[in-house]
């Protein structure tokens, strides 16, 4: 090092400052220990300068510059020591930031959970972004001397874990005390839920050190493509057979489709008869398999000699409305002739 290193070296020690690159930092730890008295201490508008000893914060300087000298700032004497004659003391000189710090990323795996609509556990996933502002200087600087994590990439990695520590552990939560189907959240249906919940969650996990998340962003719960489809098509399954009655009698008139489409496949004159065949005729035929399992009894039991009163059929719990619509379905699809549409329709409409 050559002479004007020296001096510009021990010039830069009397004044102290956070590094211009540090500037976008949440906290930033000042390289030296040893400080000359009367050095200048330069704080920033939207920050605050702890001065700490032995993992005790032995004082606080707000914004402005600080001439740091016992006559002007008391606690000072506390870390002069002795054996320099009083011009040197030592102590870890943090700067904190004030402000709310933007734009912090996090993610990872939530891991498997169990979709309430279809019964599949999913592998699923969690990305997003949150804001953080520090409130209590002295805790955060504290928590973070006692665990070994002070400087800026250490405290920013720690507090990322537990945003997805407790983010993780209220998605799961949510999904097995609300049964909200995985598809509606990973869609974002929830999103404002969620971010609700988990602000809340991480409250009293960093409330010790000192901080505020204050709001999050860019939230998102995601899974893989394959399971993606794979639930939209169970959903779907579900939905269907419960508008046809049940999970019997949606497969029975998945079956006549399946019949249905091959006989059209196969050619012949009732292609487009058959082609034109939709959901409606499935779901009718399944409930008349449905219907006549109720009625039909078997001929080859021996009939009691006193048998027992015939339950009652099952009510049909469907509105009118709703079977105009049925019929209608059938008619469309060939089933039902004009004259039979007609008779049955004229039936339903007295019920309206």
């Amino acid at each position: 090092m050559g002479f004007f290193d020296t001096i510009k070296g021990e010039s830069q020690r009397n004044f102290i400052a956070r590094a211009d690159e540090a500037k976008g930092e949440i906290v930033y730890k000042y390289p030296e220990k040893n400080v000359r008295m009367l050095t200048q201490l330069t704080v920033d508008a939207d920050e605050v300068a702890l001065f700490v000893k032995d993992g005790k914060v032995e004082g606080k300087l707000g914004p402005g510059r600080h001439q740091l000298d016992t006559k002007n700032i008391p606690f000072i004497g506390r870390l002069v020591e002795g054996f320099t004659g009083g011009n040197l003391f030592i102590a870890e000189i943090f700067f904190v930031s004030t402000r709310e710090f933007t734009g912090l990323k996090f993610g990872g795996p939530i891991g498997d959970v169990r979709d309430p609509e279809t019964g599949l556990g999913i592998g699923t996933m969690v990305y997003g972004d949150f804001s953080i502002r520090v409130t209590e200087p002295e805790k955060l600087v504290v928590g973070l001397v006692g665990m070994g994590r002070a400087n800026n990439a250490e405290f920013v990695s720690w507090f990322k874990s537990q945003v997805l520590k407790v983010t993780r552990d209220r998605i799961a939560e949510l999904l097995v005390k609300k049964r909200w189907p995985l598809l509606d959240v990973t869609s974002g249906a929830y999103t404002e839920e969620i971010e609700t919940e988990v602000i809340a969650g991480l409250k009293p996990h960093v409330d010790t050190y000192g901080l505020t998340v204050v709001r999050m962003g860019n939230f998102h719960v995601s899974i893989k493509e394959e399971d993606e489809a794979t639930l939209k098509k169970l959903s779907k399954d579900v939905a269907y057979s419960r508008l046809a009655g049940g999970f019997q009698q949606y497969a029975q008139g998945q079956a006549m489709l399946g019949a249905s489409e091959g006989m059209a496949k196969g050619g012949g004159g009732s292609d487009g008869a058959l082609q034109g065949m939709g959901m409606g005729m499935g779901f009718g035929m399944a409930q008349m398999f449905a219907n006549n399992q109720n009625q039909q009894q078997p001929q080859f039991q021996q009939q009691p000699q006193q048998p027992p009163p015939a339950a009652a059929p099952p009510a049909d719990t469907r509105s009118p409305a709703q079977r105009l619509k049925e019929i209608k379905e059938l008619k469309d699809a060939g089933v039902l002739s004009d004259e039979e549409y007609n008779a049955k329709r004229a039936e339903l409409m007295k019920l309206l």
